[in-house]
Parts: C-alpha cells; structure tokens; sequence
C-alpha cells in the first residue's frame, strides 16, 4: 500500500493560531509509506509532530530508518529539522536527499548553517543518529523492493525538486514551491527593446517547461500541488515568487490522468474559513462543476479535489 499523511501542509511561515486550527498552521512535511518504508518529504515545523508521533509508535518495533526527502532549502521546509526526535537517537539511520545547490553549498553545509551555535544550542556533529545526505538532480532513484523515486526541476527561485514516488502500480507526486513558467522576453512590438525571434523562442521553452511538468503527473494517483493563490491574487503582484494559483495546479493535471489533486502550501494568511469556502467552489462532482470558471473544466470530473489539513491520509 501506497499513502500519505500531512504533517504540515502551510508556506513561508509557521501561522499558529485561532484562523488555522482545522487546516493547521505547521509548515511542509508529508510522511509517505510504501507498506512498512518510511519517506518523509520536506522538514518544515510539521516534521516535529511526526518525529514524536514515531517515538510513539514505530521506534516499538525498532530503530527509525527512513528515507527524507527535502525538496528545497528555504527555511519554511527546512524549519523543523533540529525538533524532529529521531536525529537524538544512535539507532537512527536518516537518508537525507536535496536537490544541489547553486552556490556550491551541499546539503549538509545548510543543514549545518541553521545549526550554528548562533541560531540553535545543539550542532549537527552533536546529533545523534546516523546521518547521510545525497544531492541529485532530474534524476531516478531505486530504493530497492519496487519504491522508486523520480525528481523534476520545478519553476521556483532556488533549485526546486518536484518528486515522483512509485510503488506496485501507484504513485504519488509532489509538485509545490512551483509556479507556471512563462516567457521572459517582452511581447509588445512597440518596445524598444523588442525582439522578435526571442519572444517567438521564450514562449516556445516556456510551453515546453510547462509540458514536461504536467507529463510528470501522468496518471499519478496523488499530485500534490501548490496552489498557495487564487488567480487574482496571483496576478496581484505575486509573479515570480515560485507559488501556482489554484487554477494553474487544475489546469496542469487536467489532461493527465490524475486521481486525486491535492491542494498545498496554504499562504499563512488564508484562515480556515477561507479555505473551506474554496474547497467547495473549486471542487468537481461527477455531476459537474460546482461553481465559478470550473464550468470550463469539465474533464477533471473524474479527480477528487482536496484540500491538503494536517492529520489528514490519502491512500493511492
């Protein structure tokens, strides 16, 4: 059996309190389990709740070994990463994966950085559990008995690793910290600096990119998307800061095959009342859409749309 279950489904910053306590306030971090193996994405505050939650419950039956996987090293998904209960015992054995760095920092220079005296009393020498890191790029991983890994860039500021998680037929698929690739080059003829060809050839990459995205979700039976705006608000000002609008994450996986499109990376200040109202207007039945622009979308009649709350598993 394939599924996951969040821990922490925020962006940018923790958002604790009243307006957040149905959908929670952690930031990201998935536990995915293939049968009995463990893989955990992103190590965002959520990440504190479920390394208590395994000292509770697996370390019974033995040492915590597990395969985690950060998707990029902003501090809203690297946050949690000193609180997680594991790193503070020997038996521990942590696979750490993260995709490189353009400054040439590797994975555990970061981690290390954030654990500086400066910043926190205990030292990533001083932890611990047995700790490794790998640094890939698009690439395929096989974690041996049928769990596979495949990684893809995604459009954000940093390096930023989309993964596809493969196992006896199922998949789940992250795809958050991502927004729509566009053309950079100027499209209006009466710009100085307007360059015909340039144009004709950014807008034939940016549609490329967006393809080769959207072929990463074929026929997945869980995509988890960013989807941390509303069309309008992204248009307000909020290109180029690596986020989708929900329309954007529905459009993606439109023609893809997908299951179960989950909507992730709530923006901190979308209070829970907000996000139940979305859920209803963004939601398709079998009977059609039900409300708003959806009544062009037609074909996702046969994809669950969820809102990603924390507690909250999905079985592939």
């Amino acid at each position: 059996m394939l599924s996951v279950r969040f821990w922490g489904v925020r962006g940018t910053i923790p958002s604790p309190g009243a307006a957040t306590i149905i959908f929670g306030g952690n930031t990201a971090c998935l536990e995915i389990r293939a049968d009995e193996r463990l893989i955990i994405v992103d190590l965002g505050t959520g990440i504190r709740l479920l390394g208590n939650y395994l000292i509770a419950n697996d370390f019974k039956k033995g040492p915590i070994d597990a395969d985690i996987f950060v998707t990029h090293t902003h501090w809203d998904h690297i946050v949690g990463f000193p609180l997680f209960a594991p790193l503070f015992i020997p038996s521990s054995r942590l696979r750490i994966w993260g995709p490189i760095s353009s400054e040439g920092e590797t994975l555990k220079d970061i981690l290390s950085m954030q654990l500086a005296y400066k910043f926190w009393p205990i030292r990533l020498t001083e932890l611990s559990a047995q700790l490794s890191y790998g640094q890939i790029q698009e690439t395929t991983l096989d974690l041996g008995n049928g769990l596979i890994v495949k990684s893809k860039y995604l459009n954000h500021p940093i390096f930023c690793l989309g993964y596809r998680f493969e196992y006896r037929g199922k998949s789940i698929v992250t795809a958050y910290d991502h927004e729509p690739f566009i053309n950079l080059f100027l499209a209006d003829p009466n710009a100085p600096d307007y360059d015909e060809e340039a144009m004709e050839e950014g807008a034939r990459v940016a549609a490329e990119e967006n393809k080769k995205i959207a072929a990463f979700f074929k026929n997945a039976d869980i995509v988890i998307h960013d989807s941390q705006y509303t069309e309008a608000e992204y248009h307000q000002g909020k290109h180029g800061w690596g986020h989708s609008p929900y329309e954007h994450a529905i459009a993606n996986i439109r023609d893809a095959g997908v299951k179960n499109l989950v909507f992730f990376h709530h923006d901190p200040d979308t209070s829970d009342e907000t996000l139940v109202q979305r859920e209803k207007d963004y939601q398709i039945k079998n009977d059609g859409p039900s409300s708003g622009f959806l009544s062009k979308l037609n074909k996702l009649k046969h994809t669950s749309v969820i809102m990603a709350k924390e507690n909250m598993t999905i079985i592939a």
